[in-house]
């Protein structure tokens, strides 16, 4: 029973934090329409000029992850001795490792995507 309450606790606080987020943004920009400004403040060209770049992003830490997962559970598999003591550590220190990695690599593309896209404007 108590482990129904911790996840209706959870998910409590996280449509809370949710609805207060919605709720706040939305009376920022009744004040600010009511005051006479425009609202288009919040859509800016740089915002849709990021937004392919989110689906590459997680397309590639995904790929780092799946890459880390396989290589941990090599690693665990090809030590017999370590089968089941470090089995987790490999397994999780090869999924951050290969999805750090994949989010720099992103970041250094991303960098260097945008710049031929100036240099191109």
């Amino acid at each position: 029973m108590s482990d129904v309450v911790i996840v209706l606790i959870i998910f409590g606080a996280l449509f809370g934090v949710v609805y207060l987020f919605f709720s706040t943004r939305h009376k920022e920009r009744l004040s600010l329409i009511e005051k006479g400004a425009d609202a288009n403040l919040f859509y800016s060209a740089k915002k849709k000029k990021t937004l392919p770049w989110v689906t590459l992003k997680f397309g590639m830490l995904f790929v780092g992850i799946a890459v880390g997962t396989a290589i941990g559970i090599l690693i665990t598999n090809s030590i017999p001795s370590m089968k089941f003591h470090l089995e987790p550590l490999f397994i999780f220190s090869m999924i951050f490792l290969f999805g750090g990695i994949s989010l720099i690599w992103n970041f250094m593309l991303e960098r260097k995507l945008s710049k031929k896209d100036d240099e191109a404007e």
